[in-house]
């Protein structure tokens, strides 16, 4: 059975099949799935999935371009959500630089109060970094995000950095690009790194898999990320769908 750790089925990419399809998963192999907040839209939408599905579970948080419009006071809405049994993590939260309007000042003030909400409720984090390496890590790294746990989702940064994030006890998220002939750099990030600090995530709809490349992505084509990171360890599939398993349910604090 395959955890997937990050998705977004309340993308309007889903509305044509999305009863059908998340009613389909179990039965193909995907245990559960952790369905994403990202926008103050999602913080209604992504709450109403998980309740519709008992495989589905929901994070509460805001994505560093979705705050621009928003007052800090909106995160009294992301902690009410944290009181849901079918909440199970603060995300996803970070920083995005890689847009030239970004407003850093703004995305770092969002990014550390969710850190701090996310301790005040002992709960883990869903970190988003792109093009923010340094001041991801140096905002981790003062706030103690390895007591706080959590997972650096859709992993793009060098080996040596996905080893120092491992080291202070977060998880690596690893989804489609280690199956594209130009995703060297997360390969060799799971050469390196322990299985046991890798958890697997579609980040559906986008980033699918090879051979799907460029369709719609789905927890239905983890099979192909299993696979990936098998060829890459030298382990049977099977191996790397339990250990990432319970990779997913100790970075989500489920028992069962």
């Amino acid at each position: 059975m395959i955890f997937d750790t990050h998705a977004h089925y309340d993308d309007t990419a889903f509305d044509p099949d999305r009863d059908e399809l998340l009613s389909s998963l179990p039965a193909k192999g995907i245990f559960r799935v952790v369905n994403v907040t990202a926008s103050e839209e999602s913080l209604t939408s992504s709450p109403a999935l998980a309740h519709r599905y008992e495989h589905v579970y929901t994070s509460a948080g805001l994505h560093p371009t979705e705050i621009y419009d928003l007052d800090i006071s909106v995160l009294s809405r992301v902690e009410e959500l944290c009181l849901d049994d079918k909440t199970v993590a603060i995300g996803e939260i970070g920083l995005d630089y890689h847009y030239p309007d970004t407003d850093t000042v703004k995305q770092k003030e969002f990014f550390e109060a969710q850190l701090d909400l996310a301790r005040r409720v002992k709960m883990p984090v869903i970190i988003h970094s792109r093009d923010a390496a340094k001041d991801t890590m140096d905002i981790l790294k003062s706030y103690h995000a390895g007591d706080i746990g959590g997972v650096v989702h859709c992993y793009s940064y060098s080996p040596e950095m996905a080893e120092e994030y491992a080291g202070m006890g977060l998880y690596i998220g690893v989804g489609g690009v280690v199956t594209y002939k130009n995703g060297r750099r997360l390969k060799e990030t799971v050469e390196r790194l322990p299985l046991e600090s890798i958890v697997i995530e579609t980040d559906c709809p986008y980033l699918s898999p090879e051979p799907r490349r460029g369709q719609r992505n789905s927890s239905l084509n983890l099979s192909h990320v299993v696979s990936g990171i098998a060829q890459l360890k030298g382990m049977k599939m099977q191996e790397v769908e339990d250990i990432t398993l319970d990779n997913a349910m100790k970075l989500y604090r489920m028992t069962e």
